[in-house]
């Protein structure tokens, strides 16, 4: 998989404008017709949202045009059983036990809130950043719970045939236990009793059909999980999409960025459906972005369209490394590798991360990466991604490079003399600045085909379907590390 010959940086236009995909959906074995969708995460009439952290609230991909119960494995730890770790936050935790040192659990927060001793809200965020919804009792029984909004709700699923069960309400909570005698893979949502199907806006787990979303009482087979409001260092709330591997076994973890266009079919662009990519044994970490997308993912400031823009990546890489990593690892557990991956602006702060945490990930994966950020201002010269490689010198961990476009018929040129071939502006889909970042590190001693990789696709657009096509190439290079 070599280069066959030498993207500029996208166009300003697209690196400006973002675009959200659709959060529409509800899922489930309700009539299609009858359905009215809701991303966890994301309030549509008549539910109400409970975390500034919304799926919905981030933008989407830079796309042309637009912008945008387990075991324990050799190097990963898997929860996906009823098992439980001391962190309370995990795909197998079931709440009905404590968490230790006599602190309530999930089931006695829950039943607290029913009783109007604790704010429902403030234990739902709880149990949502804990164990997660639904929550198991001592009893075995689930126990189910939404700030649905006004009208009446129910619970329909698998386990009671889609009949709505309607649930109680204590304040502005609505709740509910059943007895679920097989809740692996058990599909739920809440009804209004009308017309409206959601899928659990605090739930854990969930998934996707042609119903759109759908949430699973317990699930070994893979599946999508969600954290709620992850925050720190002065960024914006967003959540974190996770893909999980048949019975929580893993070896290998990808902290990838835009989490809203990873796994959503109704993603900008289709989205990058990578669940159907990933290769087994590999869990995947989707962080949403927020609508300061071009600020968190920059590791300096660039002047585009007269603005300047940018320049909050070291914060952002702290909030996935030093925030969101070990919360991850305390939940589902360590694994043998670590990589990074994005695209566009996504794939550059995945470079950046690995430059500022050079020695804790053994590989970061870059599609059609902005390598230019930096200089694509007039006048402007901040130090670009392959100017930080170049000052720190060969490292350890692997390196994925591509890109589609092509020069446009003309050479990649520096007309301006800022050190970055980003003048041709017939190139596309950052083809010069890739290429010139790989020969830089082929100068710096990294080995093609041995801890550098790089790939062209002709022509290939800047888009998630684009990227979609492709992305299993360098999973595949990160599953054989």
């Amino acid at each position: 998989m070599t280069a066959r010959v030498p993207v500029s940086v996208c166009s300003v236009f697209l690196l400006l404008v973002a675009c959200s995909g659709d959060d529409g959906g509800s899922g489930g074995s309700e009539s299609a017709g009858s359905t009215s969708g809701l991303s966890s995460g994301a309030s549509a009439s008549p539910t109400t949202t409970l975390t500034s952290g919304a799926s919905g609230s981030g933008s989407g991909g830079e796309s042309e045009g637009t912008s945008s119960g387990g075991d324990t494995t050799s190097g990963g730890t898997s929860t996906g059983g009823d098992t439980t770790t001391s962190t309370g936050g995990s795909t197998g935790v079931d709440s009905g036990t404590t968490t230790g040192g006599g602190e309530p659990s999930d089931e006695d927060l829950l039943r607290m809130a029913i009783e109007g001793e604790l704010d429902p809200g403030d234990v739902m965020q709880q149990i949502a950043d804990g164990g997660g919804f639904p929550v198991k009792t001592e009893a075995g029984t689930f126990m189910f719970a939404c700030l649905c909004g006004p009208g009446t709700w129910a619970l329909v699923g698998d386990h009671n045939q889609w009949a709505p069960d309607v649930m109680m309400k204590a304040g502005a909570l609505w709740w509910t236990e059943v007895e679920i005698a097989d809740p692996d893979g058990s599909l739920y949502k809440f009804h209004d009793t009308i017309d409206a199907y959601i899928p659990d806006p605090m739930g854990r787990r969930y998934g996707y059909d042609n119903f759109g979303e759908f949430s699973l009482v317990r699930a070994s087979a893979p599946h999508l999980e969600r954290w709620y409001g992850l925050e720190g260092y002065g960024l914006e709330p967003r959540d974190v999409q996770v893909y999980v591997p048949q019975d929580a076994a893993f070896t290998h973890v990808v902290y990838a960025h835009d989490g809203q266009n990873l796994f959503d079919p109704d993603g900008i662009w289709g989205g990058w459906k990578l669940q159907e990519s990933v290769p087994p044994e590999m869990l995947v970490v989707g962080v949403d972005n927020t609508p300061a997308r071009m600020d968190e993912y920059t590791h300096t400031t660039d002047k585009i369209g007269g603005q300047t823009l940018g320049g909050k990546g070291s914060d952002y890489a702290k909030l996935v490394h030093e925030e969101l990593r070990p919360r991850m690892e305390a939940a589902y557990g360590a694994p043998l590798r670590v990589g990074l991956m994005g695209s566009s602006l996504g794939g550059l702060i995945s470079l950046y991360i690995a430059d500022q945490y050079a020695s804790e990930y053994d590989m970061t994966m870059s599609l059609s990466g902005t390598a230019g950020w930096g200089s694509i201002g007039a006048g402007l010269k901040n130090p670009t991604i392959r100017e930080l490689y170049e000052m720190a010198g060969k490292r350890d961990f692997a390196i994925y490079l591509d890109h589609g476009g092509d020069d446009g018929g003309m050479a990649c040129v520096d007309s301006d003399m800022d050190g970055t071939m980003d003048d041709n502006d017939l190139a596309s889909d950052n083809y010069c600045e890739n290429l010139q970042l790989r020969d830089a590190l082929i100068d710096l001693g990294y080995t093609s085909e041995v801890d550098l990789w790089h790939y062209w696709e002709p022509g290939a657009p800047h888009n998630e379907a684009a990227w979609a096509a492709r992305v299993g190439i360098p999973l595949g290079l990160f599953a054989d590390l």
